[in-house]
């Protein structure tokens, strides 16, 4: 996993993988370490997500200085059909390094506990196809991807924000929601947003508590579905490579 933010550590997702057998290699760039340019060394690639914005400000400069090297990295992996899991952010950068568009969304900030609803081309994915109809999710992101790269595959949306979930070729996935955070991880990004919490009218113990409420729900859905990511990336399903780490955070 690439850790973008110190504050979207790998939670319950990478218990979940670990539990599923995969080893993890721990990348912080926010910390200064070096984003790998050689994907062929591990079996998969997670991102994560992050309070900086996948587009440049209005002068060029990129939303953090390693997101060229992501950007260059989700592309190999895209290329050579690696295992990749982005969430959150990283769907954003996974989005833009293929020629996606990525912008503040139109319908305000999503934050706290939702449902995203599955498409049809889900029902043959390899990892969405395990998931319900209308799947429990954590939001918590300002900006959205406005347009899907050429030929990405839509595999859930909501009414107000559509691109929720996407696959780009063979083994590429995105996911606009969260499934990694623990309550401990949720009450961090409340505690620092609460002038925003307070605009949109979001109480913070209610908002804490409706996140507690559906933690067993999401770890019902998702935990499976990232067993499968990790028996992708073990080489049980077609495109893997077997023995080698996953290169996480």
């Amino acid at each position: 996993m690439i850790e973008n933010d110190p504050d979207d550590h790998p939670g319950r997702l990478g218990e979940w993988l670990a539990a599923a057998g995969l080893r993890l290699a721990v990348v912080r760039p926010h910390a200064g370490e070096r984003v790998p340019n050689d994907p062929s060394r591990y079996a998969g690639l997670v991102v994560l997500g992050g309070e900086q914005h996948a587009y440049p400000d209005p002068s060029g400069v990129p939303g953090a200085p390693w997101f060229p090297a992501i950007e260059s990295l989700l592309r190999a992996t895209v290329r050579d059909r690696l295992p990749t899991l982005a969430v959150c952010l990283g769907a954003q950068l996974l989005a833009t390094a293929h020629g996606g568009r990525v912008a503040p969304a139109a319908a305000g900030p999503e934050l706290g506990p939702a449902l995203v609803a599955r498409r049809d081309a889900a029902e043959s994915d390899p990892l969405f196809g395990g998931v319900p109809f209308t799947p429990d999710v954590l939001q918590w992101h300002r900006d959205v991807v406005t347009d899907l790269p050429p030929g990405a595959v839509l595999l859930a949306a909501s009414t107000r924000y559509p691109h929720q979930a996407f696959r780009i070729g063979a083994a590429a996935w995105g996911l606009q929601f969260h499934i990694e955070p623990d309550l401990a991880m949720v009450a961090g990004w409340a505690a620092g947003n609460r002038d925003l919490l307070e605009r949109l009218g979001l109480g913070e113990p209610q908002l804490l508590a409706a996140t507690e409420a559906v933690l067993d729900d999401l770890a019902e859905v998702w935990q499976p579905f990232a067993a499968r990511f990790a028996a992708l990336a073990r080489g049980e399903l077609a495109g893997a490579r077997p023995g080698l780490p996953i290169l996480g955070s």
